[in-house]
Parts: structure tokens; C-alpha cells; sequence
């Protein structure tokens, strides 16, 4: 077998699973199987703490960065029940039962607030705003004018709604928005503390790494399919 084999491989089945919704849903299916049975006890460390990578059928969580994502971004809101939350981009309560505030202007469903994020000004102030691979989009696409500083408002408008010692915590891949990844690879994002996770297999495995790591990452959809790596950015407000 060449050392090309498991890449052409594994790019022929993502391919042809996004061409073809029924082969899709055959793939979708026994990965799911084959990860909650082979793969269920997989972890994965993020500052210290251990995760076990989610498996999900939703989003097919298997195939990207959701793997991760999730089980960090559902610990965090957990620590927070009982107070303020509010989740930009309606990404939790297709795996879970929540009760928090959410805003996404563009998925109509009950008990989402479809306002634009950049002028979301609601009455009370959260302990926590959080958001899952939700920024890279905002001026950049789903029908959104392109205004790449659209995401510098966004940001400044939701720590303007974090309560006093409120926390901003967000995940967004790198390489997606060109405008975001330039702000990652020369430390001017509007964040206090930066962390970076990196994709090292074809099976989805993940590790935490250090910027110099980031800097040399495979783009977007490039080597593995969807994010190869994610910037995770945190702010408290005093």
C-alpha cells in the first residue's frame, strides 16, 4: 500500500458522502456504531482537564470539530447553571436539553432570539456568553454582506453584556475566514486568553498544541476534512 493510500482513501469517502445523501447516510451510520463501540472510551485533554470526544449523529460530529468542541462548551455551561448564559449560534440544543438564552439570526426555531449579534442589546447582563464555530461566519457568509470587522463588533457588543466578572468563551476554526485567521496568526484577536486544539488523525483524534504548531496547521478542509485546527478564545470582565 502507498503512503498515500489512507489519505486518498479516506478523501474518496468524504467526497463521495457529500455528493451522494444516501451514501451519506450509510457512512454516517456504521462510523457512529463503529466509534460508540470501538472508539467510546477515546479522550482527549484540554487545559488539564480530560474529555471524551462526543459522538453524535447531528452534524456528524465524527467528521469534524464537534468532536471536541462539544464536551468542552457543555462542561463550561454546566459550571454555570444556576446563572446568566447566553450561546451565540444555536449549536447545544441539538445535543442537549437547555435552558439558557440563545441568539442566531438565522435559525427560526422555538426559543431562538433571530437578531443580528452585532445589535443584540436585551435588557439583562450574562455570567457567561459562549459560542461553538459561530464567528468565523459572521460577515463573511450564509447571506451575510461581506464586513470582515462585522466580527470586531460582534465581540465588542457581547462583552458590553457580560456581567462583572462575566466570562466570553468561543471556538472558531482556523483558516475558515481569512479576516479571523490573519487576527489568530499575528495575536490581535480581542481575547485575554488563547488556546489552540489540533486535528493529528484520520480517525479524529485531537491534541492540544502551542501557537508555533497553529502556525504551521493545514488549512480548512485541507489535509482532514473541516477545521484541522481551532482557536479557542476566552475574556473575563473585570
Amino acid at each position: 500500500m502507498s503512503k498515500n493510500a489512507p489519505k486518498n482513501i479516506y478523501w474518496f469517502i468524504i467526497n463521495l458522502s457529500r455528493s451522494n445523501p444516501i451514501f451519506r447516510s450509510i457512512v454516517d451510520f456504521f462510523a457512529l456504531i463503529y466509534y460508540k463501540i470501538f472508539r467510546a472510551n477515546r479522550c482527549f485533554e484540554f487545559q488539564g482537564t480530560t474529555y471524551k470526544y462526543f459522538y453524535h449523529s447531528y452534524n456528524r460530529t465524527v467528521a469534524g470539530e464537534r468532536i471536541v468542541e462539544i464536551p468542552i462548551a457543555k462542561e463550561l455551561v454546566d459550571k454555570y447553571q444556576g446563572k446568566s448564559i447566553l450561546e451565540v449560534g444555536n449549536v447545544l440544543s441539538h445535543y442537549f436539553n437547555v435552558d439558557h438564552d440563545i441568539v442566531d439570526k438565522y435559525e427560526i426555531v422555538p426559543r431562538v432570539i433571530n437578531e443580528d449579534i452585532v445589535s443584540f442589546n436585551p435588557q439583562k447582563r450574562y455570567d457567561i456568553i459562549i459560542s461553538i464555530s459561530t464567528f468565523e461566519h459572521i460577515g463573511h457568509d450564509y447571506g451575510e454582506e461581506q464586513s470582515p470587522k462585522k466580527f470586531i463588533a460582534a465581540v465588542k457588543n457581547l462583552k458590553k453584556l457580560l456581567a462583572p466578572g462575566g466570562q466570553l468563551f468561543i471556538t472558531v476554526p482556523t483558516s475558515f475566514n481569512e479576516f479571523l485567521h490573519k487576527l489568530i496568526m499575528t495575536h490581535k484577536m480581542p481575547f485575554t486568553n488563547e488556546y489552540y486544539l489540533q486535528r493529528i488523525s484520520y480517525l479524529n483524534d485531537w491534541k492540544q498544541v502551542q501557537f508555533t504548531e497553529i502556525q504551521l496547521c493545514d488549512g480548512y478542509d485541507s489535509h482532514y476534512a473541516n477545521a484541522n485546527c481551532l482557536y479557542i478564545g476566552q475574556f473575563f470582565k473585570k
